[in-house]
Formats: C-alpha cells, structure tokens, sequence
C-alpha cells in the first residue's frame, strides 16, 4: 500500500515538473519559429507590393492615344489610325 502512495506521489511531482518544461520548450520553438517565417513573409510581401506598384506607376506613366478614323469607308478595325493632330488625340 505504500509503494503504490509514493508512486502516486512521485508520478504526480513528475507530472507538475514535466507538463510546465514541456511547454516552455513548445513556447520557446514557436516563438523562434515564427520568427523566421515572419521575416520570409514580410520580404515576400514587400516584394509583392513593389511589384504591383511598378505595375500601376506603369499605366501612370503612358499617355492615352485617342483613334479616329479618317473616313467612315476608311476605318479597317484590324488596323485602325492614330490622329496625327496633337488637338485630337487630348494632348
């Protein structure tokens, strides 16, 4: 009957000193982990977010180019012409 007490008692300490080291150990993975992930997650993103920027600047950048026909029996769709006077473009 004692041997089965102090088993029980010394499962139980072991328990109460094992579940705590455990989970500091857990914590202290996680925290080291994330860390890594975090900063390959953020180049990532910052590179994601450049490059969509590049991509906006480049509409930004260009010049809207206005097609009139010359003539109604003229207009091809497959090539249509580009207004030589700057006026008529919306220069």
């Amino acid at each position: 009957m004692i041997s089965a007490a102090v088993a029980s008692t010394a499962f139980s300490a072991l328990i109460w000193w094992a579940v705590p080291v455990v989970a500091l150990l857990g914590a202290f993975t996680y925290v080291i982990w994330v860390s890594k992930f975090q900063d390959k997650f953020h180049n990532e993103t910052n590179r994601s977010v450049t490059k969509f920027q590049s991509f906006q600047e480049s509409f930004r950048d260009s010049q809207p180019v206005i097609l009139i026909p010359t003539n109604e029996a003229e207009a091809d769709p497959v090539a249509p012409k580009v207004a030589e006077d700057p006026q008529k473009r919306g220069e």
